[in-house]
């Protein structure tokens, strides 16, 4: 094939014939030689008439243009114009197939899948061995080479990672001997990379598919002045528009778009969305996303770094009663704080109703609203206490408001009047909230107030000094804490408030209240558990298969298999970890200088050669009239003639089609679904899940054809992008977190069989236990999001008179593996009971959709031996439940099959009184 652009040939050698043309133009405008002259006497009896037959002297220069480009059109519509042509590999030799599979990919997944099923059938056709590597999962061996049809079975369980591939040692990686390859990159440069290209070209043809479009990925959100900050981040310079928002539950627990920034570039790499937020609204915000981009690092994950905590400051005393700045009470609280903490003032009563998440008592001896502060205490609130003279001078016995017992009046360990040396700090205890933090040598305290002994006093103590006496104790009190510093809040009796771990220590204790923002140091010592993870969608699900990490590999930042981007949490903090590796630097993948390059576009190729032939055809046509016009030979019939000819090419032109995006059922497989009664399944995102719900409606249709006329045929896994859905009679869809969301195209399909009296069973297989407290499953916000475009009618739980319930068998119950309620059609208002029946005259048609979270599939899920595959329930309990999870799918199937006849039976008064009987 030659390539010309976005212009192919594919028989490029006809194209020669376009030299001729000029030839061609020199023959038909030849001026024939010049006419003898013979005098004639009687010539001179014709001057004076006029000659109504005139003949042109030669062809006119536009009719030869017209001609000629007739002929080039009919030259190039033979020669096989292809626009957006894709260069065909060589059909000879194992083909090797590279996915990058990182986040990155994820914005165009679908396009790709599209390019390794065409390499794949074109491998097929060829039988050419094919082997796949996906990069971001790369395989502990190379890979072996095997038939292209196996390896297309595989296709739908794979999926982009959540973070970018490590490019490993080539030799591990590659097979052994020649092999093309055909490497589609995510058009991100990584390290390694140019090693794995320069390697793959040693051994073959190197074809590579990458976007064309840049990489957008969105930084860490960070509290700016303005408000909060989000970085985004492309791999070259565009220009446009980029949207961002910012996602958070309503009041009602429903994720919604809680605000929205703009951030136009003008040939620029990095952008800035800025969100000005109260803070009621900010801590609301669970994540930031970029509009229109389906890619993990398109999610900017919120965590404890955008709540600002509310701190209050109250100073034993009064604030003011220090003549010096420097030696308040307050000072060093006010600069270790201002920059992570929204401060409050005032006295402590003004400070309780503007509910702080913390509150700071800077050498407080008694508390005068104990029973109020203990209240807040227990719902949650951190209560950080100083010691100072007044605390020391005060008889704290009995105090709740302390996490230990102190002894009345102070230690001295240095100084004039004492003996020995200021004491220094001991490492912090691994349990401490300040494990990990580094103490400068520097640090040492020459007063303090002393603990009582206790049993208890060891456990208390998060952080001491070298000789092993409390200086920081800290006790729980319902939800929240109570934490003392043995030694004052100014450098009075030590100098930890001068140095950089006193704003350290404090951030730490005021993240435990819920958020601050934790750095390498704070992270260290500590381990971190992932509650919600994302995948390479952005898609944020719950967790608890994967172990805790430590806190030092979570400092580094660095997304992988082993540290998968999401939320962790230790304690009461939380950290985000984003898809978006720190300090990443996106930049464009280059490649070798022989290897082929395709951009990623989302067009087809489109075969151009019946519109040259056609174009051809049309010219050639106006090439007759405009000679037919100029030889003076046009009249009325001939007009009405060469018009309806010209209608009849016109319609001979292929129209572009709605629906050439479509791709065709395979013939057998169409043959197979109309030949018999099919149930099918709609992949749902998990491997395991679909085999589950295959091994299910094996189970119903076996079931059916025991108990039924009903013989169904093997189930099947339904391709939404070309099945046509009227062939099936029930669409099994299992919904879980990972589903996607089907195209644009395959949402038409889902409607136009909803339409035409389909029904899709919808199952979470969550068995609904969320639903009960209020707030939707992962499962279930994803099939919201998945229902939302589908014409699907105002549902209601079935009611005790739909005719679900005596289709076949008479049931009150549809359980699954689960006994919970579902949801169908919701009858008409006005529907009337007829007298002497027991139901109501519903409407005659079908339930579009089926709702429910019982997991149906796996109560009819049954091994190849016959046996059933799950267990459900225990006993006779469970086998009578597997039971009525069979009832259930058979009047399912009837209801599809027969529709509402059952209901006519409200008719039969009537017609019996009509016939008078």
């Amino acid at each position: 094939m030659l390539v010309l652009g976005p212009l192919g040939f594919t028989a490029p050698w006809l194209l020669a014939a376009l030299a001729a043309l000029p030839v061609l133009w020199f023959l038909l405008r030849a001026t024939p030689p010049a006419p003898v002259r013979r005098r004639f006497p009687g010539v001179v009896l014709l001057l004076g008439l006029d000659d109504t037959d005139a003949q042109a002297e030669r062809t006119p220069w536009w009719l030869l243009l017209l001609r000629m480009l007739a002929l080039a059109a009919a030259i190039v519509g033979f020669a096989g114009p292809v626009l957006n042509p894709r260069p065909s590999v060589p059909a000879t030799g194992p083909l090797l197939i590279v996915e990058d599979g990182s986040w990155a990919s994820a914005r165009d997944w679908s396009g790709r899948m599209a390019r390794i099923r065409e390499a794949l059938n074109a491998a097929s056709a060829a039988g050419r061995p094919v082997a796949l590597v996906v990069l971001s999962a790369p395989p502990p061996a190379p890979p072996a080479f095997s038939d292209a049809a196996t390896l297309a079975r595989g296709l739908p369980a794979l999926r982009p990672a959540a973070w970018e591939p490590a490019m490993t040692d080539p030799a591990r990686l590659l097979p052994e001997g020649k092999f093309d390859t055909l490497w589609l990159s995510d058009g991100l440069d990584r390290p390694g990379r140019g090693a794995l290209a320069a390697a793959l070209e040693a051994r073959g043809r190197l074809s590579v598919w990458q976007p064309a479009r840049p990489v957008a990925a969105l930084g860490r959100p960070q509290i700016a002045d303005r408000g909060v900050s989000v970085p985004l981040i492309l791999s070259a310079p565009a220009t446009g528009r980029y949207d961002v928002l910012a996602e958070g539950p309503d009041p009602t627990g429903t994720m919604r778009e809680l605000a929205r920034a703009t951030v136009d570039l003008a040939d620029a790499k990095t952008g800035e969305a800025l969100f000005d937020l109260p803070a009621e609204l900010r801590n609301r915000v669970t994540r930031f996303t970029l509009d229109g981009t389906t890619s993990a690092g398109a999610v900017a994950l919120a965590d404890d770094t955008l709540r600002r905590r509310k701190v209050a400051l109250i100073a034993g005393g009064g604030a003011a009663r220090e003549g010096l700045a420097l030696l308040s009470p307050l000072h060093y609280l006010r600069e270790a704080l201002s920059p992570t903490a929204d401060l409050i003032g005032g006295t402590l009563g003004d400070a309780l109703i503007a509910r702080p998440d913390a509150i700071v008592l800077a050498d407080v001896g008694t508390v005068a609203e104990r029973v109020e502060v203990l209240k807040w205490v227990a719902q949650g609130g951190v209560l950080i206490r100083f010691a100072g003279p007044r605390l020391a001078a005060t008889d704290t016995a009995g105090d709740p408001l302390l996490p230990v017992a102190l002894r009345q009046g102070g230690r001295s360990v240095g100084g004039t009047m004492a003996w020995g040396e200021p004491r220094r700090l001991a490492p912090f205890p691994p349990g401490s909230p300040f494990a990990g933090l580094t103490i400068p040598q520097d640090v040492t305290v020459s007063e303090q107030v002393m603990a009582e002994p206790g049993p208890d006093l060891a456990a208390q103590t998060v952080a001491a000094l070298a000789d092993g006496t409390p200086l920081v104790t800290r006790a729980s009190l319902g939800k929240g804490e109570v934490v003392l510093f043995h030694v004052s809040a100014n450098a009075d009796w030590s100098n930890l408030p001068l140095s950089g771990l006193f704003p350290q220590m404090l951030a730490r204790l005021v993240a435990s209240a819920g958020g601050a923002v934790p750095g390498a140091a704070d992270l260290a010592g500590q381990s971190w558990v992932p509650v919600r993870l994302l995948d390479g969608f952005g898609r944020l699900s719950a967790t608890e298969a994967h172990a805790a990490v430590p806190g030092a590999e979570l400092a580094k930042g660095q997304p992988g298999p082993d540290l998968p981007p999401g939320i962790y949490t230790a304690g009461n903090r939380s950290v985000a970890l984003d898809a978006l590796a720190k300090g990443r630097d996106l930049t464009p993948a280059v490649w070798p200088a022989g290897a082929e390059i395709e951009a990623g576009a989302t067009v087809r190729p489109m075969p151009l050669k019946g519109g040259a032939l056609a174009l051809a055809l049309l010219l050639a046509l106006l090439d007759v009239v405009a000679a037919l016009w100029v030889g003076g030979k046009l009249r009325g019939r001939a007009v009405a003639g060469l018009a309806v000819a010209a209608l009849a090419v016109g319609l001979a032109v292929p129209a572009p089609a709605a629906r050439a995006a479509e791709t065709a059922m395979p013939i057998d497989r169409a043959v197979a679904a109309a030949s018999d009664v099919v149930l099918g399944y709609i992949p749902s995102g998990d491997d395991q899940v679909d085999r589950i719900a295959e091994a299910g409606l094996k189970g119903l249709g076996q079931m059916l054809a025991e108990r039924t006329t009903v013989e169904p045929g093997a189930p099947m896994r339904i391709d939404l992008a070309s099945d046509d859905l009227a062939l099936f009679t029930l669409l099994y869809w299992p919904v879980t977190a990972l589903t996607p969301a089907p195209t644009p195209e395959e949402y038409l399909r889902l409607n136009r069989f909803l339409r035409a009296g389909g029904m899709i069973l919808f199952d979470t297989r969550d068995a609904d236990l969320t639903e009960a407290e209020g707030a939707a499953s992962d499962a279930g916000r994803q099939l919201q999001a998945i229902a939302a475009p589908l014409e699907i009618p105002p549902l209601a739980q079935i009611p005790s008179d739909h005719v679900l319930t005596r289709t076949f068998y008479l049931i009150q119950d549809f359980p699954g593996r689960y006994d919970g309620p579902i949801w169908v059609e919701a009858p008409a208002p006005d529907a009337e009971q007829a007298e002497g029946m027991p139901f109501r005259n519903l409407t005659d048609g079908v339930t579009p959709v089926v709702i429910g979270g019982n997991d149906w599939a796996s109560a009819w899920a049954v091994n190849d031996d016959g046996s059933p595959m799950f267990p459900v329930g225990s006993g006779s309990a469970g086998e009578r439940q597997r039971e009525v999870a069979f009832r259930f799918g058979i009047n399912l199937v009837m209801h599809v099959l027969t529709g509402n006849y059952k209901s006519d039976q409200v008719h039969v008064p009537a017609l019996l009184e009509r016939l008078g009987q």
